[in-house]
């Protein structure tokens, strides 16, 4: 299959086109790249699940851009979720509600009687929902298993050749996926953690709690993608450190000096940190002090530990507050949970 690279900047009837014949079109959101098909085609989704190599009991997104979109796929809105609508779309939140029977194709809710949407800011995805009249089933645009895209050269090298074509809107702009809430639940509960905080969201619904699940186990049914399953991961063996900077600073360059070829090492790190690592590849994420910055740049960095074909690479455990959350949900999967406690001697 040929694959057409489409400019942000035209105005997406050949795209449209795509998607109006069952196609499948990897576009832009402010979170990350999508992989968009018609949610209302069962075919179009199936392309989805195959072009990824995306197991199919995983749910996808449905992206709107209208509040009378919403309307024709779910049951009801609840005051909660109506105020987190208020306050969040268009942006990076999703939210679960109970869907219309039959409306939606059925692979997208994965056999669940709930439907997971969001509204996205990005002005390309938005146009593109506008103009094809119908709702757009997307997970992320990459392999499965592989970091998420921030920018269209992940998407090239990713799914060039398996989807008729990707719009090139350059850089996302928040990094990580959605935050995912259940508003079917009372209270509210958090089951994947995004670009809006538990912080954001308690300003709006003071009943919410925060039951964010990583399980890697074949027996647990998601309710929403980023549930199951082992994600973001590098072809590097990614390792978490954990402690104070001067116990991360000595553990890290034990574990470096444990190995024989350093050409092969790595450390993903915040810049603050760099300084003490001068005899391997270092990996800027950004300043400890922008910790938005740090989630924007975490899947670009990802990649690269690939495309220098590094084999280790040691990170550290980020705040568990605010962004801090998505970013370790992401490195706790990237690594496959592989966190040690920093030491001095």
């Amino acid at each position: 299959m040929e694959t057409l690279i489409i400019s942000g900047n035209a105005d997406l009837s050949t795209a449209c086109e795509i998607l109006n014949n069952g196609g499948i079109v990897a576009t832009p959101t402010e979170t990350v790249y999508g992989l968009a098909g018609n949610a209302l085609n069962s075919d179009a989704i199936n392309k989805i699940f195959r072009a990824k190599g995306r197991p199919n009991d995983n749910p996808l997104i449905v992206h709107i851009a209208s509040l009378e979109m919403l309307y024709t796929l779910v049951e009801e809105v609840s005051d909660d979720a109506q105020m987190l609508i208020d306050n969040f779309w268009p942006g990076p939140l999703t939210i679960i509600f109970d869907a219309k029977p039959n409306v939606v194709s059925s692979n997208v809710q994965a056999g669940l009687s709930t439907i997971a949407i969001r509204f996205p800011a990005n002005e390309i995805m938005q146009k593109l929902i506008e103009k094809c009249g119908f709702p757009l089933a997307a997970p992320s645009a990459n392999l499965s298993g592989k970091p998420s895209p921030t920018d269209v050269k992940h998407v090239i090298c990713d799914l060039n050749g398996k989807v008729e074509a990707i719009i090139d809107g350059g850089s996302c702009n928040v990094g990580v996926e959605s935050t995912v809430v259940d508003a079917t639940k009372n209270p509210v509960k958090i089951v994947r953690s995004g670009g809006v905080t538990e912080t954001m969201l308690k300003k709006i619904v003071s009943n919410i709690e925060n039951k964010e699940m990583n399980s890697t186990s074949l027996d647990i049914k998601p309710i929403s993608p980023g549930m199951k399953y082992k994600h973001y991961s590098p072809n590097a063996d990614l390792t978490i450190v954990q402690g104070l900077p001067e116990e991360i600073i000595f553990t890290i360059n034990k574990l470096i000096y444990s190995h024989q070829n350093l050409d092969k090492v790595g450390v993903l790190l915040p810049e603050e940190f760099l300084s003490n690592f001068t005899k391997v590849k270092t990996f800027n994420l950004g300043s400890m002090e922008n910790l938005e910055q740090v989630a924007q740049n975490l899947f670009a960095k990802l990649r690269e530990l690939d495309e220098h074909q590094m084999e280790f690479v040691y990170t550290i455990a980020f705040p568990a507050q605010e962004i801090g959350v998505a970013i370790m949900n992401r490195l706790e999967k990237a690594s496959g949970k592989s966190i040690i406690k920093g030491f001095l001697e």
